[in-house]
């Protein structure tokens, strides 16, 4: 990913800065208010769509990334017991189950109340963890809701580490 060369101060608005960003990697975009920012990031898996919305009111930035894919709501119960033990994995952000549409998300909010604003590297470092994550256990999800493959089966893929090269 290209990411802005230029190291700015913080801004008072960080989808102004959000925006920037996006464009330096020519994703596609939509900026539907001065408050939100809709991005489309092709993945390895699939493509993700991400949403940043800024509260002034709070002084935080909700952030949430989805994959283009519905899950059965046969296969909910399994999922969210998959998100539960993903979660424990976890250091920043979580995985979500929307109930509505039965959509799997990634969410973070980043709390910039007392700041300036968010810098260009807390913006990067909050798209690379999501789409990271999101990149790590869609095969996962996949296993669960397609594969008919256990929880347990398919957490122990995600979490495998490689080692070497093949």
């Amino acid at each position: 990913m290209a990411w802005l060369q230029e190291d700015r101060g913080a801004s008072q608005n960080p989808i102004d800065l959000l925006e920037e960003l996006v464009r330096a990697n020519d994703w596609t975009f939509e900026r539907p208010t001065e408050s939100e920012l809709m991005i489309e990031v092709e993945g390895r898996w699939c493509g993700y769509y991400l949403l940043f919305i800024w509260r002034v009111d709070v002084g935080a930035v909700s952030f949430s990334c989805h994959f283009d894919q519905k899950v059965p709501a046969h296969s909910w119960p399994a999922i969210y017991q998959l998100i539960g033990r993903i979660n424990e994995a976890l250091w920043l952000g979580h995985f979500d189950l929307t109930s509505d549409e039965g959509l799997v998300l990634y969410r973070h909010t980043v709390l910039l109340r007392g700041l300036r604003g968010a810098s260009v590297e807390q913006l990067e470092d909050l798209v690379d963890a999501a789409v990271g994550e999101c990149e790590r256990f869609y095969p996962a999800l996949q296993m669960v809701v397609w594969g008919g493959r256990s929880v347990d089966e398919a957490l122990s893929a995600a979490l495998m580490e490689t080692v070497g090269e093949a």
